[in-house]
């Protein structure tokens, strides 16, 4: 697999984490893409057409350019009809000033892009299909990106220090409505509307991303340890979270630590 990324410059980076592009069809038919809390702008270069299955196998087709939304499990994705793929991956909060439509309307869900941009979603592809390099790709994205950035919307204080405390300690939703000044309902509306999904919930998905960089780094795994320290009660409590976010226990998704895939991507050996 072929795998790029690039960081846009400023405004951009505020609201973008990466721009990213793969190639090269893998030899796996699947991959299943694990809850991260933030959304992606995904554009299918070899077919005009993305196939996405939710957890029970159901299939929905959506066109070659679209926006994945912040997803509270894993969804399945065909990667040899995805044999070349770009992608803008939005920070937490990030996609409101060139989406259009708050996160909350997309969570667990995907959008044709052309639904919020029209037919420039088309000319977008169209245009990325004809740029030959990586660099090329990404510097259509910014262009395009740059032109449809709307700076006035900016993400809510409340929400920036929810996000900002989530990521870091996982305090608790009443803590975090009172040290914002606003009401515990309050809290849960304007977070899910900007992240697309309640505080509760992306403080467990970021809780899961955090167990999995840890046992990256620890080789062999100490699973009690590791629970301990990405804010788990306990070992039990860190097996049901990883079923319930990703499908895998936490030692099945550590098997597959030696495929080739994009950060997030599990790549499932038959359909």
């Amino acid at each position: 697999m072929f795998y790029r990324s690039y960081i846009p410059g400023p405004p951009l980076d505020r609201f973008i984490e990466c721009f990213w592009c793969l190639s090269d069809a893998p030899p796996h038919a699947r991959e299943r893409i694990l809850p991260s809390g933030t959304l992606e702008l995904v554009i299918n270069l070899a077919e005009d057409e993305f196939r996405i299955y939710d957890p029970e196998g159901r299939c929905r087709r959506f066109s070659g350019a679209m926006i994945s939304g912040a997803y509270r499990r894993f969804f399945v994705i065909d990667t040899r009809e995805h044999a070349s793929v770009v992608g803008v991956h939005f920070r937490p909060g990030g996609a409101a000033p060139f989406v259009g439509v708050p996160a909350g309307a997309i969570a667990d869900a995907h959008l044709d892009l052309e639904a919020v941009w029209g037919w420039r979603a088309g000319e977008l592809r169209e245009r990325l299909c004809c740029a030959a390099t990586p660099a090329e790709r990404f510097n259509v994205l910014e262009r395009a990106l740059r032109a449809r950035v709307d700076l006035s919307r900016t993400p809510h204080g409340a929400v920036r220090l929810a996000l900002d405390h989530l990521d870091r300690s996982g305090a608790g939703v009443g803590e975090l409505a009172a040290r914002a000044g606003l009401s515990h309902r309050r809290l849960i509306e304007v977070f899910g509307a900007e992240i697309g999904m309640t505080p509760k919930l992306y403080g467990r998905v970021r809780r899961f991303q955090r167990a999995l960089a840890l046992s990256r780094r620890a080789r062999p795994a100490d699973w009690a340890g590791l629970a301990h320290a990405s804010g788990y009660c306990d070992q039990s409590h860190m097996i049901r979270e990883f079923v319930e976010l990703s499908g895998f226990s936490p030692v099945d998704l550590d098997g597959h630590r030696g495929d080739r895939v994009k950060e997030n991507h599990v790549a499932l050996a038959t359909p």
